[in-house]
């Protein structure tokens, strides 16, 4: 079974830069009249949605998007050699830094906001990752 991510955002071409300049992504396609981007250079392909700031959510409720920053239970991981470097990429690129980057056990992690209010990491592994944890 393979993964594919959908992110929501309301200016296309901002967030092919963003994804571009911030994560080193790259576009491979567009599709849907132009109005969707795969970008490839992750585990997954990630697929950014063009959608209007009020349109509706889905068609099961009455919420409408909004590209402010906002809360979700999922959010992106994005794994990194160098977790100081690709912050200063990603906030370079438009992103929000939100906090400074924190240690742990198994290694480093930054949390930041991408230019259309949808939270990611990047983390960085120590020599152990997760098994210092387990």
């Amino acid at each position: 079974m393979n993964l594919l991510v959908n992110l929501d955002v309301d200016d296309l071409e901002r967030a092919i830069a963003f994804y571009s300049d911030a994560l080193g992504l790259r576009l491979e396609r567009r599709l849907f009249n132009g109005m969707v981007a795969e970008m490839g250079g992750a585990s997954s392909k990630i697929y950014l949605l063009t959608h209007p700031t009020g349109s509706r959510a889905s068609l099961g409720t009455s919420s409408v998007r909004t590209y402010d920053r906002h809360w979700t239970p999922v959010h992106l991981d994005f794994e990194t050699k160098d977790v100081d470097g690709a912050v200063a990429r990603a906030v370079e690129a438009g992103a929000k830094l939100e906090g400074g980057i924190q240690g742990f056990a198994w290694g480093r992690l930054a949390t930041l906001s991408d230019p259309f209010g949808h939270g990611f990491c990047l983390l960085q592994f120590s020599d152990r990752g997760y098994d210092a944890v387990a």
